[in-house]
């Protein structure tokens, strides 16, 4: 097996098998757009080199090597029959949950292009997933229909998307089941010392790290406490949009009512 390290300048660097399904087909970029920075059939030298530039480049840095990643995934099998119009699941509706979130992160092939299971995804297959007429123990969705739901979720407002990544991830990890606003507060102030010592030493890539971190724990507090990060920001800007005042020694102070 050959493995591409590729670089979507200024989104990403990533490793795939196949650029032309990955990079262009699945994530719409065209040759270009995107650099090869290196060729390999040692999946694990590609997966440190892979997180290395992710650090060295700003990038966010995944939290599970490639190699791992593809060893998970290998062993997931939906064991699902995909037709032209539908894709049916091998359980009843009842058990569907589980066996998705089981499954999460799987991708196959339809006519209608690629799926894969994601909170998002299992979400809407729970809400529109039907029992099979042949079977109780068998359920299907139309593909057509997903790939139509897949779409216009993805031209909505790009950048929620970011936050409901988030809030996908935290969901997965039990954060929100078991953790609450007060841990989360604990562990804000644990990423702003990172980024104080970041600052410090003027080390840019953990800066990146810091703020970024910052952004996912602040996301995951406003969750806890029912409010979605994006109207916060939304709240805060619409104030200080409408304020006035001054630069001084470095810092803005706002104009006395």
């Amino acid at each position: 097996m050959i493995y591409y390290l590729y670089h979507i300048p200024g989104k990403k660097i990533g490793v795939t098998t196949n650029p032309d399904i990955r990079i262009s087909k699945q994530q719409g970029y065209k040759p270009g757009e995107y650099e090869i920075l290196e060729v390999s059939g040692d999946i694990d030298h590609i997966s440190e080199r892979e997180l290395d530039l992710q650090k060295q480049m700003g990038y966010k840095i995944d939290l599970n090597k490639y190699s791992q990643t593809i060893k998970n995934k290998n062993k997931k099998s939906m064991n699902i029959n995909v037709t032209e119009q539908t894709t049916t699941f091998p359980c009843s509706v009842n058990e569907l949950p589980a066996r998705l979130m089981d499954n999460k992160d799987f991708m196959w092939e339809t006519d209608h292009g690629t799926f894969e299971l994601n909170m998002h995804t299992i979400n809407w297959i729970m809400s529109n997933v039907q029992t099979s007429q042949f079977s109780s123990e068998r359920c299907f969705i139309y593909n057509k229909a997903f790939s139509i739901a897949m779409s216009v979720e993805k031209l909505n407002d790009e950048d929620a998307t970011v936050f409901d990544n988030i809030r996908d991830w935290a969901g997965t990890r039990g954060i929100y089941e078991k953790g609450n606003a007060h841990t989360q507060y604990v562990k804000l102030q644990e990423e702003a010392g990172e980024l104080a010592k970041a600052l410090l030493q003027n080390d840019q890539p953990e800066v990146i790290d810091a703020i970024g971190d910052i952004v996912v724990v602040l996301t995951n507090l406003a969750h806890l406490k029912g409010l979605r990060i994006e109207d916060c920001v939304n709240s805060a800007y619409g104030v200080i949009s409408k304020r006035t005042g001054k630069m001084i020694d470095g810092t803005f102070v706002k104009d006395k009512l």
